[in-house]
């Protein structure tokens, strides 16, 4: 099979077989797999992505379409760095090197990419449009830089956005996360914020979770700014944000953020309440509040009840208020939120009641003084209009979303076009010095920027005034990259940022298929991007993916030899239902089935399975096993069956290639009508990306050619014309071994050319169909019935089946259930 596969990757690449123009004759289809960190090597995960766009980019190519699939590399970030720092090289010569290996897996596995539209985004030719492009967006006060308390990661030495720390800990390096002033840029994504949400309804095409997701990160919540008055400080207040100000006279604490700046104003800080503000500072997200238990800590201030002097309330500090959500601070009533009342038993603070229902099971205020007997919605509008008279409040919208920080203390990634002069202040790079680019000659002798104490790189003339100036030495975060890549593509020529008249045509993308952990960072910043690029006329769009599609991962076993060490599944046997080291012929404890990651070692090398069995076989085994959306369990016997099928196909092909039109004939129209049949829904599935169906229907219509072909009267013209049919249908997904037996069977056309088979409805309905026979939910025996035949009738056959009979021992069953078409079970 290797000989095959190499024969046809050398056809397709001088036949330039997948370079696509802008043809405006033909309906256009951009269909594209996110794109990869060049990290080494190829894995397993990356195969079932990229098989899955390679499907339906060769489908429709069959179906008429003008199809864009391409590749590219993003390429900065923080391994290329950690190589270079343990194998004292240079990040770009690991990373280049990686790009030449594993472009070199990809066009093995036979991937129908147009490589002459390859970007990679360290190349200071694809990443100077994207400094302009922010000196653009700084001209329009779209980019600011301002002191922000960050996320520090002490191990890699940078900030993390939010979404970058999980559980207190940094993504990449695990490390506990610090909190940090720094000056930093942002972008001001916050202004987008409506529209990203708003639009996210009109994306039909993408998994509910998605939108889901998105919609919960940029959370929306519509209520109150007010003001409290702080006891013994008459001049002094705190403001609170509140969507349920209704429940006003239920307030018995004020809770307030950490960070929150009343405590260096007013409060007096205790040991108790420093030590509390430390453990607080681990909290960086809103979804990590859900998952911590509730606490807080008396400040010694009290604030004085709006509507009611006598009432005084507690102000504490809690580790569930964030400082960048609303005000910092909020009223707490815990008679009715749970955070609150998870506090409140805590402190032994006052929980009152204050909505109830009426005799008609309406919900009312009560307990509230002039708010009693009022709807919630009643209630809220008259609260917020009495903060409105007196002057201490007004009706606010809130976000969840923040700015969106891109700042990055590291190395390998694109410079942040800026100047800093003490004459002249902050001074964008001109245009015409674009691209500032890295130096070559960096230290890694520590574990900071090199580029900070670079001895001339980061010292230049002011543009403005000549004068001595340094460079931003950050760079950005690598999102900035992948926020725009897909619009490159459409013409990576092009001497601006993009190509109009090239982007107009094939953008949106029409599918984009990547995992869903990038929901809420790359998904979020590429569609706030479009509507950035679109306001400064570089595409016509405003939503970058008309679809997306998120597969699921690939897992394997993983395991443990007796010193605890992990594993790679090649160094395990087994033996019985036990585990063994190939070598030691020690034991070894076979543990949860989980993602394939290097670090725990359960991972499959790419090219040990493709040279123990063939790219083929890798691409049909990911996508028949399980639906593209969900994991995918790695199994040997799994390939192993798929590397036979293929087979099969050839030992089928010799097998049809010596029937003779004129052999004993005898017309199978059920077979004709399965070809048709499988046609159809075969088309169908692709279209909904149910692969693993597709798949399923083409076995069995191999099975039924098989069958037909082992009869003694065989119909060779429906087997040849079946056959035919199958290696087209096959084509997407086993592309090398049925562009060799399209050619072997005489067709003058190559097969990835060729026009989708099409189907004749009048074959789609059988006369006959098979039904599965259970006793008591367990599948005895199958039955093949004519279509016209009644349900008693079919009821009456099956119980006198032999098969059955067997079971029934001369019973009458108890019950007879029928699932039309499918099912019948007996009950006895």
């Amino acid at each position: 099979m290797h000989k095959i596969e190499q024969k046809w990757q050398k056809i397709w690449k001088e036949e330039k077989a997948f370079q696509v123009s802008n043809d405006s004759s033909k309906p256009k289809y951009y269909v594209l797999e996110m794109l990869p960190y060049p990290s080494g090597k190829i894995h397993i995960g990356h195969i079932r992505n990229y098989s899955i766009g390679d499907v339906i980019a060769r489908f429709m190519t069959m179906q008429g379409f003008n199809v864009l699939h391409p590749m590219g590399w993003d390429a900065f970030g923080l391994p290329a760095e950690n190589a270079a720092i343990q194998n004292n090289s240079r990040p770009q010569d690991w990373t280049y090197s990686n790009i030449e290996y594993m472009k070199k897996q990809l066009q093995s596995m036979g991937f129908s990419y147009d490589w002459t539209r390859e970007i990679n985004s360290c190349d200071p030719q694809y990443y100077k449009h994207e400094q302009k492009f922010f000196l653009e967006l700084y001209d329009r006060d779209l980019v600011y830089q301002k002191e922000s308390l960050v996320n520090w990661d002490p191990v890699d030495n940078t900030v993390l956005a939010n979404e970058q720390v999980v559980n207190g800990r940094g993504w990449r390096s695990g490390a506990i996360i610090e909190k940090r002033y720094l000056n930093q840029w942002f972008l001001k994504i916050t202004n987008y914020a409506e529209e990203l949400l708003n639009e996210i309804q009109n994306l039909k095409d993408w998994p509910e979770a998605v939108r889901v997701m998105q919609e919960e990160w940029i959370g929306k919540s519509t209520g109150v700014n007010f003001h409290f008055k702080i006891k013994y400080h008459e001049n002094s207040t705190i403001e609170v944000f509140s969507t349920k100000p209704e429940t006003i006279f239920g307030a018995s604490f004020i809770g307030i953020a950490f960070n929150h700046p009343i405590i260096e104003q007013l409060i007096f800080k205790t040991d108790e309440i420093a030590n509390f503000i430390t453990k607080c500072s681990y909290i960086t997200k809103s979804s990590e509040l859900e998952k911590s238990e509730k606490e807080g800590v008396f400040t010694g201030l009290y604030v004085i009840h709006p509507f009611d002097a006598n009432i005084i309330l507690p102000v504490i500090i809690t580790n569930f208020v964030l400082m960048d959500y609303g005000t910092g601070a909020i009223f707490g009533c815990p008679a009715h939120d749970k955070r609150d009342h998870e506090l409140a038993m805590k402190m032994n603070l006052p929980i009152k009641k204050v909505i109830g229902t009426d005799n008609t099971q309406e919900e009312v205020l009560i307990n509230s003084d002039w708010l009693n007997g009022l709807t919630s919605s009643e209630a809220k509008q008259k609260v917020i209009s009495k903060f409105e008279t007196l002057g201490i409040g007004k009706r606010s919208v809130n976000y969840r979303l923040k700015d969106w920080g891109i700042s990055r203390q590291r190395f390998w990634g694109c410079p942040i076009p800026i100047i800093y002069c003490e004459t002249c202040g902050i001074v964008p790079v001109p245009y015409k010095d674009l691209p500032v680019t890295l130096p070559d000659d960096v230290s890694f002798d520590n574990n900071y920027n090199p580029l900070e104490h670079h001895p001339s790189w980061k010292h230049v003339n002011c543009p403005k005034c000549d004068n001595h100036a340094i460079r931003e030495t950050d760079t950005f975060d690598t999102f900035f990259e992948s926020s725009w890549y897909f619009t490159r593509y459409c013409n990576n020529n092009a001497v601006e940022m993009t190509d109009s008249k090239a982007c107009n045509y094939w953008l949106p993308v029409d599918k984009y298929i990547g995992g869903i952990e990038h929901a809420v960072m790359h998904l979020l910043y590429a569609r706030f991007f479009t509507k950035l690029m679109n306001e400064h006329h570089y595409v016509s769009i405003r939503e970058p993916f008309k679809g997306l599609f998120t597969q699921g991962m690939v897992l394997h076993a993983t395991y443990k030899d007796e010193n605890n060490n992990w594993l790679y599944p090649a160094e395990v046997v087994k033996n019985g239902n036990e585990f063994f080291h190939k070598e030691t012929n020690t034991r070894v404890v076979q543990g949860r089935i989980e993602k394939m990651s290097k670090s725990k070692k359960n991972i499959i090398d790419l090219e040990t399975i493709q040279e123990q069995y063939s790219a083929d076989a890798i691409r049909l085994f990911v996508l028949s096993d399980s639906p593209p959306e969900k994991d995918l369990q790695w199994s040997a016997s799994g390939i192993e069956g798929c590397s036979r099928f293929i087979h099969k196909l050839d030992n089928m092909f010799e097998v049809i290639s010596s029937l003779k039109d004129d052999m004993n004939n005898e017309i199978n129209t059920e077979l004709n009508r399965l070809i048709h049949f499988t046609i159809k829904h075969v088309a169908d599935d692709i279209k909904t990306f149910s692969l693993n169906r597709a798949i399923a229907r083409m076995r069995t219509l191999t099975n039924a050619i098989y069958c037909e072909i082992s009869k003694d009267k065989i119909d060779v013209r429906t087997i040849k014309y079946g056959f035919n049919v199958l290696i087209q249908l096959l084509n997407p997904f086993i592309p090398h071994i049925t562009e060799e037996i399209w050619q072997k069977l005489g067709n003058k056309e190559r097969l990835y050319k060729s026009v989708f088979a099409e189907f004749d409805d009048s074959m789609l309905e059988f006369s006959t169909y098979i039904m599965a026979v259970q006793v008591n939910g367990k599948l005895r025996d199958t039955y093949e019935f004519n279509t016209d035949i009644s349900e008693d009738e079919v009821k009456q056959i099956t119980v006198n089946l032999p098969k059955i009979q067997k079971f029934l021992a001369g019973k009458e069953p108890n019950k007879i259930i029928l699932v039309p078409r499918k099912i019948v079970n007996i009950i006895i």
